[in-house]
């Protein structure tokens, strides 16, 4: 192993877990393996009565990862019980309601099937805090550098990861029902995008459960089709077809689908469309959940925990509705961080990470925010399009460039510059927000503008300038 992983802080962990290329580092078997082994080990020396309960999502290669991982677990001592294919909030649920020391996700969320990534839980159904994922990452160089034999496959263990044990599943199919009144939703007709992922089976069991009249696309997966041209990287197409639908069904007088929804792979965000086909993200879900629990005063201190990505036109309506708006870095775990401190029940990300704490939610799950739109539109009587159209969005556009490296920002200095022109042009009436993707080898541009023509214009610039300075 060279030195170079074994330095620093938070080599391995981004801000959603340990994420790669399964197969290759820090996703290939020994290092999957050690990854097992220092958690397990950690937990042993807590209580020798420590489990960790597992979940995967549908990617090729999640069975093995699980199958390292579980193998790790139980070289250092430490229990497991699979819960097979489940979402990620899933597992964060099962984690603290079933008493597991640790729940551990096999997934990439939306990432291509090729990636893979291992996501951890607290036994509060949380995801662990920064200094605590660097502890275990230290464990985990220490096991690497042990002398072992390499991991072998264990055809014992492998049997029981999947399909997992199937009431873990029916506990959290029965607790996401049970946040809704399921008669008030009966009415509703719904088209949704499962990605071929985690969500394939369970959401179609559960609005049917309700009773509520779904359509589900890409349920059929094949290891190599999660997210594939569909799901939440995709909500333009669930959307379309709702708006060439709702025109078939008015030349013949038919029923048209009151909403669509689309899942990532891991089902922890979802994102909408109206009945006229028209997206509707995770900052328009924010602000009518947020009006909605001020309405019930369930929304604490009349405030939202949102992400440096929510756009301004956000800021401005809740604000115009008697709510304050404060911006977390990027990561639901982040705007969880500050919910907490600050003792928010409502906070969430623009890419569809809700996180409704007024219930017994620990984590984003695009399955409850589903349930949460649908009760909502139920219980007012409106259309989503009319819950928020009074959501002026500004001009808003992010771009994502490959890079090299991740160097810090003020040490390029053409591109310091170029925000720094952005910003004194706009001159408070827009965003410049410049930052690395915490999975992927990205740097994400995000300019808005109250202009399409400025926005584009300082954008560009900016992105020009970091595809010069260490663009791939």
């Amino acid at each position: 192993m060279s030195a170079s992983r074994s330095t620093g802080l938070r080599q391995l962990f981004g801000t959603d877990g340990i994420r790669g290329v399964a197969g290759e580092y820090p996703l290939d078997r020994p290092t999957v393996s050690a990854i097992g082994r220092a958690c397990g080990a950690r937990l042993a020396r807590r209580s020798a009565s420590a489990q960790v309960v597992l979940g995967q999502d549908t990617r090729e290669s999640a069975a093995w990862i699980a199958e390292a991982l579980a193998c790790g677990l139980r070289d250092a001592g430490c229990g497991f019980a699979s819960a097979g294919v489940l979402t990620t909030p899933g597992v964060a649920y099962l984690t603290r309601t079933h008493g597991f020391a640790t729940g551990i996700v096999v997934s990439a969320s939306h990432n291509p099937w090729q990636d893979n990534g291992i996501k951890l839980f607290g036994p509060d159904g949380r995801k662990l805090a920064d200094e605590i994922e660097h502890e275990i990452e230290a464990e985990i160089f220490e096991h690497l550098n042990e002398p072992a034999e390499p991991p072998a496959e264990d055809d014992a263990i492998a049997a029981q990861i999947l399909p997992g044990d199937p009431a873990l599943r029916a506990d959290y199919e029965q607790w996401l029902a049970s946040t809704v009144d399921a008669a008030a939703l009966a009415h509703l007709h719904v088209l949704m995008d499962c990605a071929n992922g985690a969500a394939s089976s369970i959401a179609p069991e559960l609005f049917a459960r309700i009773g509520v009249r779904a359509e589900a696309l890409h349920t059929a997966p094949n290891g190599q089709n999660i997210n594939d041209g569909c799901g939440a990287l995709h909500p333009e197409h669930v959307a379309a077809e709702i708006k060439q639908r709702a025109e078939a069904a008015r030349r013949a007088g038919d029923f048209s689908f009151d909403l669509g929804i689309t899942f990532d792979g891991d089902a922890d965000r979802a994102l909408f469309s109206d009945s006229r086909g028209n997206v509707v993200n995770g900052d328009g879900v924010l602000l009518l959940a947020a009006r909605e629990m001020k309405a019930r005063g369930t929304l604490a201190h009349d405030t939202v925990v949102a992400t440096t990505m929510s756009n301004m036109g956000l800021e401005k309506v809740l604000a115009a509705s008697g709510i304050r708006m404060l911006r977390a870095p990027v990561g639901d775990k982040y705007v969880l961080e500050e919910m907490q401190k600050t003792g928010a029940t409502l906070g969430g990300e623009q890419s569809g990470h809700i996180l409704f704490l007024d219930g017994d939610s620990t984590t984003g799950d695009g399955l409850l925010t589903a349930l949460r739109v649908m009760e909502v539109m139920a219980t007012s009587g409106k259309p989503l399009h009319e819950l928020v159209a009074d959501l002026k969005v500004f001009p808003q556009k992010i771009v994502n460039v490959k890079v090299r490296e991740k160097v810090p920002m003020e040490e390029l200095p053409a591109v310091a510059a170029a925000i720094r022109a952005a910003e004194t042009a706009l001159d408070g009436n827009g965003r410049v927000v410049v930052r690395y993707s915490g999975t992927e080898k990205l740097a994400r541009v995000m300019v808005e503008a109250e202009s399409e023509t400025l926005m584009r214009k300082h954008v560009d610039a900016v992105a020009a300038a970091l595809q010069e300075a260490i663009g791939v």
